[in-house]
């Protein structure tokens, strides 16, 4: 709470504060600090909700779907009797998204250490997702590297997944098959990751719509003195 609050105060005060007085204080060792901690704050909470049992399949709205060409196969596959097959995939698929989205927090923490002064002041006069661009930008490569091999230990272990692989590949030579779907394990990756960013979203989201909740000591100590 304490460090949303002081991203909050860093985010939302500004039109209280001459622009100028305060990009000075963003290189202050405090507000730097503040805005750190805030950072770590969303960055933790994004990767505790995703990145447990059910982050993924047991939600909704971040569920991975199907890729489409197995999707609309689904009918004709469980006529044949591989329904069972078509699950376990599903699962599977899901299940490799939370386990690579639990080992996220290192990279993402360490983006933030990392965080310089410019970088600190882009953020604070950023748009409104100026958070999660941030993590997108400095994060991307290095997590796809990451989550990219655990995804693929949990999906190569399905005939399915195999099957999949195979077919999509050639469909993807012929323009059939988008290139980035061409594999199952590219295509949890690539939907982990925008989960990862989206939920970071929504926890950037949360801290700017609630500006009463922007007092605190270290944010009084940055803009009131």
């Amino acid at each position: 709470m304490f460090a949303r609050r002081c991203l909050l105060a860093l985010l939302l005060c500004l039109p209280c504060i001459a622009q100028a007085d305060f990009l000075d204080a963003i290189s202050n060792k405090d507000a730097s600090g503040g805005l750190k901690q805030a950072l770590e704050q969303g960055a933790s909470a994004a990767v505790a909700t995703l990145g447990i049992e059910d982050g993924f399949q047991g939600n909704p709205k971040f569920r991975i779907p199907l890729p489409d060409a197995i999707e609309k196969m689904t009918p004709a596959l469980r006529m044949m009797g591989r329904g069972k097959a078509v699950d376990e995939l599903h699962l599977a698929m899901n299940r490799a998204a939370e386990a690579a989205v639990a080992e996220a927090k290192p990279l993402l923490l360490d983006a933030v250490k990392k965080m310089s002064v410019q970088d600190a002041k882009d953020i604070i006069t950023g748009g409104d997702d100026s958070v999660t661009q941030y993590f997108r930008g400095k994060t991307l490569e290095a997590l796809t590297q990451k989550f990219l091999p655990v995804v693929t230990r949990a999906t190569s272990k399905l005939k399915l997944a195999e099957q999949y692989n195979r077919i999509a590949s050639q469909g993807a030579t012929f323009g059939l098959v988008k290139d980035e779907d061409a594999k199952v394990e590219d295509f949890v990756t690539r939907h982990a990751l925008n989960a990862l960013y989206q939920r970071i979203a929504d926890e950037e989201r949360a801290l700017r719509a609630n500006p009463a909740e922007a007092v605190g000591t270290l944010a009084r100590k940055i803009f009131w003195g």
